[in-house]
């Protein structure tokens, strides 16, 4: 018995045991255009604060799910922008900043991204060459936000209306939950 113990132990720190432990690969706006100019891709950006609890539950509940992580590595540059973040940010040959109001302030890019509407969270979706296709604000559950996802990365936002691919879309097979305490 101390045997399957230790056997068991060893595995769960080791990180063998990977029930529902896929993450997204989030990278920093630099990395994203880095990595753009070598192969392209969509990019799609979590604009956040530190101080949202909308945006630390979309964290934890959506961006979590394992779908909705393998998905957006395969198929998008991810990147987490703090909306408020302090560091000078060159895109489209344009400098942003940090504009200070009050006690906090915001960053010019969060401002161009959401289009001057500063409400968070929200998930910008960039095409290949890193224009804004469109912005969606809100909290979004890891159902909803698959279709979103699958929408922009497959291009059906130029050919299907979104009441019609919503009524049409087959989500992927959700593998289920691992037991917990032997079942009981």
């Amino acid at each position: 018995m101390q045997k399957i113990i230790l056997v068991f132990s060893f595995l769960f720190l080791t990180g063998s045991l990977s029930f529902g432990q896929k993450k997204v690969h989030w990278l920093t706006w630099e990395q994203a255009m880095e990595k753009n100019k070598e192969e392209q891709r969509k990019i799609v950006v979590d604009i956040y604060t530190d101080w949202c609890g909308w945006c630390k539950k979309m964290d934890s509940n959506t961006f979590e799910a394992d779908i909705i992580a393998d998905y957006l590595n395969n198929n998008y540059y991810p990147v987490k922008f703090d909306a408020e973040r302090r560091e000078t940010i060159t895109y489209n040959d344009k400098e942003y900043k940090f504009i200070k109001r009050g006690k906090n302030g915001y960053h010019e890019l969060a401002a161009e991204l959401l289009r001057g509407k500063l409400s968070f969270p929200t998930v910008v979706f960039l095409d290949e060459e890193s224009k804004i296709i469109q912005p969606i604000p809100g909290y979004q559950d890891a159902q909803t936000f698959e279709m979103i996802i699958k929408y922009f990365a497959e291009d059906y936002f130029k050919k299907v209306p979104w009441q019609k691919y919503t009524r049409e879309f087959k989500p992927a097979p959700i593998a289920p939950e691992p037991v917990k305490n032997g079942g009981n």
